[in-house]
């Protein structure tokens, strides 16, 4: 990790204001932001630890565990919610066996709950990494889920 930090702060001059440029491209590299990748970068642009790490949970997109390969972002906004997102959520929970914000035993996946996916006429809809999947229903939430192969999802990634 040593390696990965000096490379990360070889393009920053180790000043106060850095701190969210050098938090995000810390990530970019890791996949996330481990404790002692936090201390380091208080060292670096010589802010208090704990001013580092209330800027990392403070940012919905800085995350502090280890994510799975493939995100998937369950919208929960009205017309959703409305059309069955629960029921796709509680799917998807037993078919990865996570909670939400979780990532599976494997690191495939890690599941998240969005506020809006802006896909509403596919409603209830869910994305894997960059691809939406409209129209689910359990059943074919599983079956998704269960033959997830990134190269495998049609050209435009609606199914």
């Amino acid at each position: 990790m040593e390696e990965q930090l000096n490379s990360v702060f070889a393009s920053y001059k180790g000043e106060r204001n850095e701190l969210i440029p050098v938090l995000q491209d810390v990530q970019e590299e890791l996949g996330y932001l481990p404790e002692e990748a936090m201390k380091e970068v208080s060292r670096f642009v010589k802010v208090p630890e704990a001013k580092v790490f209330g800027v990392a949970t403070f940012y919905a997109r800085f995350h502090l565990h280890p994510r799975g390969e493939h995100i998937i972002r369950l919208c929960c906004g009205t017309a959703c919610h409305v059309r069955g997102a629960a029921k796709i959520a509680d799917r998807l929970k037993d078919t990865l066996d996570v909670g939400v914000g979780e990532t599976t035993e494997d690191m495939k996946f890690t599941y998240e709950e969005v506020a809006c996916i802006g896909a509403c006429g596919l409603a209830p809809v869910m994305t894997i990494d960059e691809k939406t999947f409209g129209k689910l229903d359990p059943d074919k939430t599983s079956k998704i889920i269960k033959n997830f192969e990134p190269e495998a999802v049609p050209e435009g990634g609606q199914e």
